[in-house]
């Protein structure tokens, strides 16, 4: 393995695990600005374009089932529904060529869909694993579908991973789980990994058109659909709700509310204490430090790895990530522009 980047140690942000994005948010103005949010009709996704669109940006929001998304942001009236599949790369491409032919600039995007832990292992319709083709090979064929419109601003591009990424590297040989058993955490952890690494590389070849990129763990949501896949014992068994079901909201020891959880992805698209940075993993509104490269087997069984803030050495590795970038490229046919 090479040497992960230096920067990944915290700032001393002055933010924490209880702050929410009405903290991080405090005095920021977006007037003018443009940003696409994926997952933004519900759970995080949902807080961070409310939050984005109160501080006076232009919200885009892909969805595919576009009346449903715009029920659940009726509240948040400047919000724009675009239809959009990330399983779907015509979908994709047409949301893309959509925004492009506005000729407006994006300033930002978040990367907040997202799945988890699906009981089987699914295929999308190329043959690809469900969650690595949604977690990561969606968002990457967009941000570089968006590429002209992203360098034209010097954007920043937020990827939301997660502490699971410890559960699993990038497996190269068999991403799909074509040749092993499959283990809906080892999945789950591979895409949360790969979008540690989406970031590191895509900052790196950002750099000379500004464009900045970060990833963030968001703390375990159990309120939001991801966790729809686990049974109440799960979540009881780890701690995430009490024995009637009800979320427990604990940050210090992972447990966050929708505002929390949203906090470190708005702080990453927003803040200027990230000028000049990039490239690195965050977690409460901070860069999160290295972590030393242990085990963490699965996440009903590793409740206590919830509470070591960090990322591991391997889900910023440059090669890795330049590897992951070179199969996401072949297996989507995309090539960013100067790659």
């Amino acid at each position: 393995m090479s040497t992960p980047i230096p920067s990944q140690q915290p700032i001393a942000s002055g933010f924490n695990a209880h702050s929410t994005s009405a903290d991080v948010m405090a005095g920021v103005d977006l007037q003018g600005k443009v940003a696409v949010v994926t997952g933004g009709h519900s759970g995080l996704g949902r807080e961070t374009v409310r939050a984005l669109a109160h501080a006076g940006a232009r919200v885009i929001v892909p969805a595919r089932d576009v009346a449903k998304a715009q029920a659940m942001l009726a509240e948040v009236p400047a919000a724009e529904i675009w239809p959009m599949d990330l399983v779907a790369p015509a979908s994709i491409d047409a949301f893309a060529q959509r925004f492009l032919s506005s000729g407006k600039a994006l300033d930002l995007l978040v990367l907040s869909a997202g799945i988890m832990a699906l009981p089987a292992r699914t295929l999308d319709a190329r043959g690809l694993e469900l969650q690595f083709a949604t977690n990561h090979l969606g968002h990457f064929q967009l941000t570089g579908r968006l590429w002209p419109a992203l360098a034209a601003r010097s954007a920043r591009v937020v990827a939301v991973s997660s502490r699971g990424h410890r559960f699993s590297p990038m497996v190269f040989d068999d991403p799909n789980f074509l040749h092993r058993p499959y283990d809906r955490w080892l999945a789950y952890g591979q895409s949360k990994t790969a979008n540690v690494l989406f970031a590191c590389e895509l900052d790196r070849l950002g750099q000379a058109h500004g464009v900045r990129a970060f990833a963030v763990h968001p703390g375990g949501i159990v309120d939001t659909q991801l966790a729809q896949h686990l049974s109440r014992e799960e979540l009881r068994s780890a701690g995430a709700v009490d024995d009637q079901g009800r979320p427990l909201i604990d940050p210090d020891r992972g447990y966050k509310s929708v505002a929390q959880g949203a906090a470190t992805q708005l702080w990453c698209a927003t803040s200027p204490q990230l000028a000049g940075l990039g490239g690195v993993y965050c977690e409460d509104a901070d860069v999160a430090p290295l972590m030393a490269d242990v085990s963490s087997r699965t996440w009903e069984g590793q409740p206590e790895s919830r509470q070591v803030a960090g990322v591991k050495p391997y889900a910023v590795d440059p090669v890795a990530a330049r590897r992951l970038w070179a199969m996401s490229e072949e297996l989507t046919g995309v090539a960013y522009p100067g790659r």
